[in-house]
């Protein structure tokens, strides 16, 4: 992913639900890239009445259909927020306020990538290992070209200067 931008939403009793879907105004398909939605945190406003549970839901698509299940049950005294790391890697999301009219606020990260990088990220995950480096390049070159590099960064973090670092020979 190339470009990550912050995602915030309120979820109240009067606007009790949210839709993600970046791709919701695209006419052309060949000019959608890859989003991803990263929920971190859900909050309970400071002004929630104390007697009243709140549950946040979510529906999202899966690889046969969609999946509605609640990631938040919050409720003064009780439990205010609640971190997460859930992913969302397809639209559209929806986020609903199923219980409760207090606002809740749902936190986290918009993932904006470029079609070619998932490309290469398919394309690394399924490689057989038969293939040659990067850049034309057989496993050793790669592996040798990997240390050299190692070596100069552990040489600058020394204090030294850039290039190949120094070792006195017997």
């Amino acid at each position: 992913m190339s470009d990550e931008y912050f995602f915030g939403i309120t979820l109240t009793g009067e606007k009790p639900t949210h839709t993600w879907d970046p791709y919701s105004n695209i006419d052309d398909a060949d000019m959608v890239v890859p989003n991803k939605l990263l929920i971190k945190t859900v909050l309970l406003d400071v002004a929630a009445k104390e007697d009243e549970y709140h549950v946040v839901e979510v529906t999202a698509p899966t690889c046969v259909d969609e999946v509605k299940i609640p990631i938040a049950v919050l409720k003064v005294g009780e439990v205010r927020s609640v971190s997460m790391e859930l992913e969302f890697p397809d639209a559209p999301v929806s986020f609903k306020l199923i219980q409760g009219s207090s606002p809740v606020y749902i936190l986290g990260h918009h993932l904006i990538g470029e079609s070619s990088e998932e490309e290469e990220m398919w394309e690394g995950e399924y490689s057989t290992g038969d293939e040659e480096g990067e850049h034309g390049e057989d496993d050793e070159e790669a592996t040798a070209r990997k240390k050299k590099k190692i070596a100069n960064n552990l040489n600058l973090k020394a204090g030294g200067t850039k290039g190949p670092l120094k070792t006195k020979k017997k």
